[in-house]
């Protein structure tokens, strides 16, 4: 596909209406995103349940950009955090902008936490940054990997290239359990997609 064709499988994906409301957020978002020169490609794949990685994350943009792709596409994303940021007067406001509560005193595993939330939802798609930081690092985390491999979801691979003010996300790719295969699919992906891409050097999912 070249860029028109891509442009207008992102816009037959987008998702129906979601309220008054969302489609504010929404029209704020979208805009902020196209006043800043940004432009979405690549289909919203049709899953209810996926993990999506958000790549490269390397600026405070980053999740600005990625909330305005989901917000084009209409897909209600969710995100990790403390299970704090849930609480007190702003709780609702991080709640409605997609905080999904870990509670990292518990015995359970993040991961663990997280595909449970996957079992009891039926529609859950979380973005997580596989990077971990914003900094330059040399590796991902594998947690997304554990958490689709548990939850026996897909794995849809958000993109973010600063060059080409380009966003979107792909796939899906249902992991298969072989680890170093699966992420040669992925990272070749990011490669095709993002300028300038530096494929991370690979963890065992066991290092997390």
């Amino acid at each position: 596909m070249h860029g028109t064709d891509l442009k207008l499988a992102a816009r037959a994906s987008i998702r129906p209406w979601r309220g008054l409301g969302y489609e504010m957020a929404r029209w704020a978002f979208v805009g902020f995103n196209k006043i800043s020169g940004w432009s979405v490609e690549s289909a919203m794949p049709p899953d209810l349940k996926t993990v999506i990685i958000a790549a490269p994350h390397t600026t405070n943009w980053d999740l600005l950009r990625m909330l305005g792709i989901a917000f084009y596409y209409r897909i209600p994303v969710r995100w990790m955090g403390k299970k704090s940021l849930g609480e007190g007067p702003f709780g609702w406001l991080m709640h409605w902008w997609g905080l999904l509560p870990v509670n990292r005193d518990r015995t359970t595993s993040l991961v663990e936490q997280v595909i449970a939330a996957y079992n009891e939802s039926e529609e859950l798609l979380v973005v997580i940054a596989p990077e971990g930081t914003r900094s330059t690092v040399k590796s991902w985390k594998t947690g997304f990997y554990n958490i689709a491999r548990g939850a026996q979801v897909p794995i849809s691979l958000g993109f973010i290239d600063d060059s080409r003010k380009i966003g979107g996300v792909g796939g899906p790719f249902m992991p298969t359990g072989n680890f170093a295969a699966d992420m040669e699919v992925i990272l070749a992906f990011y490669d095709q997609h993002v300028e300038n891409f530096e494929p991370p050097a690979l963890r065992m999912p066991d290092q997390d």
